[in-house]
């Protein structure tokens, strides 16, 4: 007999982990447009790709490709539909949105590499070039045609229609809108369709399509069969065109980059929460896009010790998230500590020591180099100095001092002053400058033989 895990959950394998998530988006309504025009994307492949053989049209198999691409576009729909089902969990603690971003990386850079294979494939070609069959090539130009747009245009596809105009435009795009500009100089009722500017999807659909028409009627007239492979080189041009611009953007938001056209206005609410009251400094900021119009940020926020904290978290965040969606805001106080005098308590007993510091004078030259009738060094090539003070020199007697300090934090404790005599006693001194009140230092081993009590009785 086994034994039995009561409370062990059972490993899912990868398989049954993908139907589990699948199931979760089939279970939505709006899935199943996707689905059925899915189904019927995978239908039309198979149909073109047969056409594809049978006519030899390298420039129908490189706007298949196109088709191929439509139904990535529809599986990343999919994905777009399973992100915002899914919540944060602790592994994926800022959602699933990269996901989508992933996913659109891959159907771009995807498109790119068949574009090159098409390339390739043409090269090929120029050196031998085949009979091209155009019997079935206009009917698979029309049927391809006409599900790419309608699919492009039926299905609101939210991660690629904001890439299309996020990213920087390609050299189709520029072209046909310096074309554009031109005719809607000449119809200005056109200018809603053709400016700004054109969804690149449609236009390099509507392009391709342009391109085999052109190829089949010289090849119905003059049986120019080059000017297919001329044709497949123009659509895997425009193809790669067309998607590299998206595949830099994606690529991008995968590396965690802040978008440059937010830059500045990243700088502006930057300097507006450093001008906070309580807010002394703001570092350590990074921002990064997390998904498709999502930017998230993280930032450490000095303040002082007698502010508060809450008040300043809501207020920083206040600013910053008008333009942040996913925020994190350290907040820490001034690290600035008051200095003590004293790294032990201070006892009862030491306020009993006198009031003045014994500061000993060390000597500043060596034993050697002193004259012992004057501080003065000693050089015998000279002749001795005219005035000759009575200077102690090296062992010289502590200098007593007055502890003028005022007391800090009121301890309430009144001493006189010494005396004259007492001061000058013990050899050269310092007179003291009238009654002063001084904060007595937390050292149990000062000497206590020099100085007066509060009385001016000499201690013993």
């Amino acid at each position: 007999k086994g034994t039995i895990h009561l409370f062990r959950k059972s490993q899912r394998s990868l398989v049954g982990k993908l139907t589990h998530e699948f199931r979760l988006v089939a279970a939505d309504r709006r899935s199943w447009k996707i689905l059925l025009f899915g189904a019927i994307n995978l239908i039309c492949i198979g149909f073109l790709l047969m056409w594809c053989s049978s006519t030899n049209s390298i420039a129908l198999t490189a706007y298949t490709y196109l088709t191929i691409f439509d139904l990535f576009s529809l599986v990343t729909c999919l994905i777009s539909y399973w992100v915002m089902m899914k919540k944060p969990s602790p592994v994926y603690s800022f959602g699933f949105e990269r996901f989508e971003v992933l996913a659109v990386f891959a159907s771009t850079v995807l498109a790119q590499l068949g574009a090159l294979f098409i390339l390739k494939e043409s090269v090929e070609r120029f050196l031998e070039q085949p009979e091209i069959h155009t019997g079935r090539l206009l009917v698979g130009t029309f049927v391809a045609l006409f599900f790419n747009l309608f699919t492009m245009l039926s299905i609101k596809n939210k991660p690629f229609a904001y890439v299309s105009e996020a990213a920087s435009t390609s050299w189709l795009q520029e072209h046909v809108a310096d074309l554009s500009r031109s005719i809607c100089g000449i119809i200005p009722g056109l200018s809603s369709i053709f400016l700004p500017r054109m969804n690149p999807f449609v236009l390099i659909d509507i392009a391709g399509a342009l391109a085999l028409c052109i190829t089949y009627m010289l090849i119905e007239i003059n049986n120019y069969f080059a000017v297919d492979t001329a044709s497949a080189i123009a659509i895997a041009l425009m193809t790669f065109g067309t998607m590299y611009p998206m595949s830099v953007y994606s690529g991008k938001v995968l590396l965690q980059t802040t978008p440059p056209h937010v830059i500045g206005q990243l700088d502006k609410l930057l300097r507006e929460v450093s001008t906070l009251d309580g807010v002394l400094e703001v570092r350590n900021e990074h921002f990064w896009t997390l998904g498709f119009g999502t930017l998230a940020g993280s930032v450490h926020v000095r303040i002082r010790r007698d502010a508060n904290e809450q008040m300043v978290l809501a207020h920083v965040t206040n600013r910053l998230y008008t333009l942040v969606s996913t925020l994190t805001v350290q907040i820490f106080k001034d690290d600035w500590i008051r200095p003590t005098l004293s790294s032990v308590p201070i006892a009862n007993n030491i306020l009993n020591l006198s009031d003045h510091h014994i500061i000993p004078m060390p000597s500043l030259k060596p034993a050697d180099n002193l004259n012992p009738v004057t501080s003065t060094p000693a050089k015998p090539s000279s002749p001795p100095p005219e005035f000759s003070f009575n200077t102690p020199g090296k062992n010289v007697s502590p200098v007593i001092l007055l502890n003028t300090q005022t007391k800090p934090y009121g301890l309430g404790f009144n001493h006189g002053s010494a005396p004259y005599s007492s001061v000058l006693s013990q050899g050269l001194g310092i007179p003291g400058m009238g009654a002063a009140q001084g904060f007595r230092t937390g050292f149990a081993n000062v000497p206590s033989r020099y100085g007066t009590n509060a009385r001016g009785q000499p201690r013993p």
